[in-house]
């Protein structure tokens, strides 16, 4: 009977591993690459930096195009978390992988995963975005407060030191000790450091170059 009923509870599992897999998949969308390709522009991979994300769609010249493709990557974050979270947790069981992980945390959780489907896509050979958009639109859904004021925080920075990666890396960076302030809960802080090593590694390139002096700057007067 002992082993009937572990068997039993360790069904509770399966839902929230699916959900975590969905969500990654969901991640692994490259609006970047696919709006590229739509609009004629080729394979984005092969201009500027490479990347899918919305900086360097910028590079095609198409502003529209490049602000399409920030919202899709920072919706399809908050879509895994609010569609996996809400619509696919049927039972209290399945609302988490950990036995004492917060709903709050789970959200993360599953955010995390669609943050990284967009570093490492698995459509693309694993060679995704740098994940900024998506972790926006992740924190926005699952911790608003900490979304709100690391967003504060890139404008600031982005303000005072006109350079883009450097404001994300920032704010960012500053998420787990903001959230341990917050909410106070050890998954959550985790998570957000988790995050920011993805973000961090993802941004290596941009590092070297911020210590290089060569990264570019933010030209708000630009036309």
């Amino acid at each position: 009977m002992e082993d009937i009923s572990l068997a039993h509870q360790n069904l509770y599992y399966v839902p929230g591993i699916l959900n975590l897999l969905a969500a990654y998949l969901i991640g692994s969308i490259a609006f970047g690459f696919v709006l590229c390709k739509i609009f004629g522009y080729g394979d984005i991979r092969k201009i500027g930096s490479k990347n899918i994300g919305a900086t360097n769609v910028l590079r095609t010249g198409n502003k529209l195009l490049a602000l399409a493709t920030l919202i899709l990557d920072s919706g399809k974050g908050a879509i895994a978390v609010l569609v996996l979270t809400y619509f696919f947790a049927t039972t209290p069981e399945a609302t988490t992988t950990l036995p004492s992980i917060s709903s709050q945390a789970y959200m993360l959780l599953i955010g995390f995963f669609a943050i990284i489907g967009h570093c490492f896509p698995v459509w693309l050979k694993f060679r995704g975005g740098k994940g900024v958009a998506t972790t926006l639109g992740v924190f926005l859904i699952s911790t608003p407060l900490l979304g709100l004021i690391a967003c504060i925080i890139w404008l600031l920075m982005a303000l005072i030191f006109r350079v883009s990666s450097l404001s994300a890396l920032i704010a960012v960076g500053l998420t787990p000790l903001i959230a341990h302030y917050i909410y106070n809960d050890p998954n959550i802080s985790g998570l957000c450091a988790m995050i920011a090593a993805l973000v961090y590694l993802k941004h290596r390139e941009n590092i070297k170059r911020l210590f290089s002096g060569q990264e570019p700057k933010i030209n708000f007067s630009k036309k």
